[in-house]
Formats: structure tokens, C-alpha cells, sequence
């Protein structure tokens, strides 16, 4: 029987991944149906500080078969019975996982690093005046298939195949701690987001930030999503709050984050407008009165 049928059929895996196969946690030698369970067990506050530890990821040698029960290697169809241990493998990874045409718009139960990928420039919601990124699980419902997804070598992950040629590489992008929370990415079950400049952070942590008005990239400065509209509406404000005469020809020195230009423009009380790319995302470097205008 194919135990991927509806009606009934069997279900394999655990909360976290739905597959044909458990690891061999190469730390303790225990077995655990994903590292998340690993790590939920193992790192717990209950256990002694000396008896904590998590899974390295990388370092997982041995799966076993959840139809047949072979150990083995780690390897997409067990090499005893032949069934395919997850739709979507990769072997530098250590990635499982069959679940591949779900929806789960509440973004809680994504807990794979290629499915929980966001992409900021993809079908735009506008909110308030910013683009909002959509959670790669909606998209997976439109474009579905493990074809659809690879493994970038620069940036170290699965992603999906809409980011191959269109997202900034950035070296082992997802091996680093979120910059807000500080908490390792790759080893981390919350949803991640990639950012137009190819840093990572956690999708809650980027909500926490554009909740306290913070639109720029922790690490590099850059405009984490499409600020086109917001600069549109600075470009109003501006207009509309003449400088005084004493000011009207002041200038001063700006460094665009966005693009990187250094420019001399218009002193203004409110916001500086980098002349190259029109962002607002800018912050003086040379002139009086001293100002910083970045987003």
C-alpha cells in the first residue's frame, strides 16, 4: 500500500518533519525520530548543565527506516526495502522530509530551513506603506515539487529554486546567529528570512524590529525589504517642510546604505535623499548641523 494515500493511510515522522526515517544521534548514540526531538530532550533545563548538548547536524552518519527498521547510512531510499525515506533529500544537509504540498499559512509549523525560507521581493503585500515578505510556504502551494528547490554551496542551505539566480549569495549565510535574537540559524526551528542584501534573521525577529519602526539590516545597514513607497511618501513630507532661510543652502555629505554612494546634498531637518538611488536609507558623514536620517 502506498503510504502516502489519503484515506487513512499510515503516517510516518514526527511534529517537526513528515518521513520515513529516524537518526542515530552521533553524540549520545540514541536514536530520535529528528534532531529537534534530539535536541528537545537532550538540551533540556531538566537535565544536569554537564548532561546537555545538542545534535551536530552535520555529523549524523546513521537513519533508520521507519517501514523496515535498517540502519544504514545516510541516503535517500533505505537500502533494504527501497522506500524513499524523504520526497526531499539533501545529503549535505542531512535533510528529510515528505511534506512538500502543504499550506500552512499561520507560518507556526514550519520548521524546515527550505521551507521556511522568506522571500521579500516575491508577491508583495503592501502594509502600511511596506512590502510585506510572504512566507515561502504559500508560495510552495503555487509552485510545488522538490525540483524546486536546491542547495546554494556559498550560502551553506536548501533554499528555493526562485532565489537561484536572484538572491544575494552571502558565505554560509544561514551558519550564524540571527543578529536581534543571537540564536544559531541553522540549527533553529523557527521560520527564517532572507533579506534583499542576503543576510538572515529569524521572520519574528524582523516583525519584532518593523514593529519598533527598524527597516534596515542589523548587519550591513541595508534596506531589509522595498522601501519604494515609504520614500514616495518622504519625498512629500520633505517637499512640504521648507528648511529656513538659514538653512536653505547648508550642505552636507551623506553615505547611502543602499547603494553606497557618497554624495553632497540639501541639509534637511527631516530625511537626506541619496541622489544615486533615491533611498532615504542614508546617514551624514561630513557637516553641520549633525543628522542621521538612516531607516
Amino acid at each position: 500500500m502506498d503510504e502516502d494515500a489519503g484515506g487513512g493511510a499510515e503516517q510516518y515522522g514526527c511534529v517537526h518533519y513528515r518521513r520515513k526515517c529516524k537518526i542515530r544521534a552521533p553524540c549520545c548514540g540514541e536514536v530520535f525520530d529528528c534532531r529537534h526531538c534530539h535536541n528537545e530532550a537532550k538540551d533540556s533545563l531538566e537535565l544536569g548543565v554537564h548532561e546537555r548538548h545538542v545534535v551536530p547536524r552535520h555529523e549524523i552518519k546513521l537513519v533508520i527506516c521507519s517501514l523496515c527498521n535498517e540502519e544504514q547510512g545516510v541516503q535517500q531510499d533505505c537500502s533494504n526495502c527501497g522506500a524513499c525515506l524523504g520526497k526531499y533529500f539533501c545529503a549535505k544537509c542531512n535533510l528529510f522530509d515528505d511534506d512538500l504540498e502543504s499550506c500552512e499559512i499561520d507560518g507556526t509549523k514550519c520548521y524546515l530551513v527550505f521551507l521556511d525560507i522568506v522571500i521579500s521581493e516575491a508577491f508583495p503585500i503592501v502594509f502600511s506603506g511596506i512590502k510585506e515578505p510572504v512566507p515561502l510556504r504559500w508560495m510552495w502551494h503555487l509552485t510545488g515539487g522538490a525540483e524546486n528547490f536546491y542547495h546554494c554551496e556559498k550560502c551553506g542551505c536548501c533554499y528555493t529554486s526562485l532565489l537561484k539566480d536572484s538572491h544575494r549569495c552571502v558565505d554560509r549565510a544561514m551558519h550564524q546567529n540571527c543578529p536581534v535574537c543571537f540564536e544559531y540559524l541553522f540549527d533553529s526551528p523557527k521560520a527564517v528570512s532572507v533579506l534583499n542584501c542576503g543576510h538572515t534573521i529569524h521572520l519574528e525577529c524582523l516583525y519584532e524590529m518593523r514593529a519598533h519602526h527598524q527597516f534596515s539590516c542589523p548587519v550591513c545597514l541595508r534596506s531589509a525589504c522595498d522601501m519604494s513607497d515609504m520614500w514616495k511618501k518622504l519625498d512629500q513630507k520633505v517637499a512640504a517642510s521648507p528648511m529656513p532661510a538659514i538653512y536653505q543652502k547648508k550642505m552636507i555629505w551623506i553615505l547611502c546604505n543602499d547603494c553606497g554612494r557618497t554624495s553632497s546634498v540639501q541639509f534637511h531637518v527631516l530625511a537626506h535623499k541619496c541622489p544615486g538611488c533615491s533611498s532615504y536609507n542614508t546617514r551624514q558623514t561630513r557637516g553641520d548641523p549633525a543628522t542621521c536620517s538612516r531607516v
